[in-house]
């Protein structure tokens, strides 16, 4: 039987406040710091591996986090949820995105529908359609073969899928199976539609809308958007367009569409990548073999987060040194850093999937909570963040938690050797350089120059950014937002602050408005 409590009510929390603070400095200093990098790493899935030596922790802060994992429940809840039971509270729903890539546990019956079987078969749907559209049995209405990808959705419908595709668009060209370009046409501002649409040849285009309820006011804008551009160059719409929305939706029957493919409540937008959401985009850009490979990566991972020695489970590890550092050290963001200009989308994922989980003040049952939750996160690949804002990492007035990924190769495989070493070195030593920079720093008697260290990061390294690498990648990230979610009791999986501004905004368009909302609206001609 789970239990479910407030941070602040839990003996183990109480003993981490106690626990001496690491002076990270002196801890990264010398052989010490050496035999920290050896000693503080766990392997993860696909060759991947988190080591936290940077971090401003020890065996006795570890310990502390160890019993503060026990108390809280932290495997028990993970697994009531692969099982199935309703953890989002707020709208009375499963949380099942983890069996888009596998079964962790007990079969889940929901619908009267068993619903691994139904992810399954929705993705062997799309690999079919995919397919068919690279071999040419499906076509424009002229018989020529499709050659771009466009998807129009918004939020999590865009912004995970886009960040993978941008991930693996090298390394697909690279390995053979680079199949479309894939563009993506997310926000209601009608640049971004006429800007995509002006890149790309429409008679050659398979555009791929996204919408769970079939009535995202922005995503049908632009959906309309699209339509109007196909039917102004004689084009059959319905020939170029296929639907990812829930089988009760409007979309679901419409003959508007080649294909519709099916998605449920018990997956969150930000959640939606291992769904049809990210498969249909990503299985037409590279192949359903490739969306394959990315799955086994994530369900890899999964399993590793099952484990209930928080030593041997990289996102429990992860989401329990990240509530040490919000509660207990009190920083308030969390910089995401990585070093491959693949994942230059990566962060922007990521601050949607942590901030939109856990930016909540209320726990589950709808309580205020008495202590702070999810961090500010933000981002940019290195090397060019460390030209723009790592002054203010490096010598700024808060703390800031740094969260680096770096890969020992790259993945194209053409480099050049510049003064005795190649970009990938240089790149590579970068990042070595500035994990410890932050850490140490540097004495200097001008204080412009002085560097007081104790900067705490960590690294997930790997050998290459590969489609397993970035489903395990994905899946640490998803899962260290979830543990999180359980320690600060609150409910990771809604998001009604979205909501109300969609609310106004429709109030707005009806001109059914005053006071301030009336003159703003008027300031803006509308």
């Amino acid at each position: 039987m789970i239990t479910w409590n407030n941070l602040d009510t839990i003996s183990a929390y109480q003993e981490l406040q106690k626990v001496a603070k690491v002076n990270l400095k002196e801890a990264m200093m010398g052989e010490a710091g050496a035999e920290r990098v050896g000693k503080y790493s766990v392997p993860m899935a696909a060759g991947l591996a988190y080591n936290y030596a940077a971090k401003q922790v020890d065996d006795r802060v570890l310990e502390a986090l160890a019993k503060l994992a026990e108390e809280t429940g932290l495997a028990e809840k993970y697994e009531a949820l692969y099982n199935g039971e309703v953890i989002n509270t707020g709208e009375k729903r499963r949380v099942l995105h983890h069996m888009t890539r596998g079964q962790l546990g007990e079969a889940v019956v929901a619908d009267g529908v068993d619903k691994r079987s139904f992810y399954v078969n929705e993705q062997k749907k799309i690999a079919e359609l995919a397919n068919k559209v690279h071999s040419g049995e499906i076509t424009n209405a002229a018989g020529e073969k499709f050659t771009t990808v466009v998807q129009i959705g918004i939020g999590g419908s865009d912004l995970g899928p886009r960040a993978m595709y941008l991930a693996l668009e090298n390394w697909a060209k690279a390995n053979n199976t680079f199949k479309m370009e894939a563009r993506f046409i997310s926000n209601v501002d009608p640049d971004d539609a006429a800007a995509v649409l002006a890149g790309i040849d429409v008679a050659h285009s398979i555009f791929v809308l996204v919408s769970k309820s079939g009535t995202t006011l922005e995503t049908l804008t632009n959906e309309s958007f699209v339509k109007d551009a196909l039917k102004n160059a004689g084009l059959d719409a319905s020939k170029h367009m296929i639907a990812v929305t829930s089988e009760t939706s409007p979309l679901a029957k419409s003959d508007d569409y080649l294909a519709a493919f099916f998605m449920d409540d018990y997956i969150g937008g930000r959640f939606s990548s291992t769904s049809g959401v990210g498969g249909a985009v990503l299985s037409l850009a590279f192949g359903p073999d490739v969306f394959a490979r990315f799955l086994e990566g994530a369900a890899e991972e999964d399993r590793l987060a099952k484990n209930r020695d928080m030593y041997a489970n990289p996102a429990m590890l992860d989401a329990l040194i990240g509530v040490y550092e919000r509660n207990v050290l009190g920083y308030q963001n969390t910089a995401v850093l990585p070093y491959s200009q693949a994942l230059s989308r990566f962060p922007a994922h990521l601050q949607q999937l942590d901030m939109e989980s856990n930016g909540k003040s209320v726990n589950r049952f709808g309580e205020p909570v008495d202590y702070v939750t999810g961090p500010v996160i933000f981002g940019e690949p290195g090397t060019n963040g460390q030209h723009s804002f790592y002054q203010l990492l490096h010598q700024g007035t808060d703390i800031i938690p740094l969260q680096f990924v770096g890969f020992k190769n790259n993945q194209m495989g053409r480099d050049v050797v510049i003064q005795d070493s190649t970009s990938q070195q240089k790149l590579c030593a970068n990042v070595a350089a500035q994990i410890v920079a932050f850490a140490c720093g540097k004495a200097d008697d001008n204080r412009n120059k002085n560097f007081q260290g104790g900067r705490p990061s960590s690294i997930i390294v790997g050998e290459q950014l590969t489609p397993e690498a970035l489903g395990a990648l994905l899946s640490h990230f998803e899962n260290k937002v979830m543990f999180q979610g359980f320690v600060w009791n609150i409910n990771s999986f809604d998001q009604e602050g979205v909501q109300l501004g969609k609310v106004l905004a429709k109030k707005v368009l009806a001109h059914d408005t005053d006071g301030a909302l009336k003159a703003y609206s008027e300031l803006l001609n509308i």
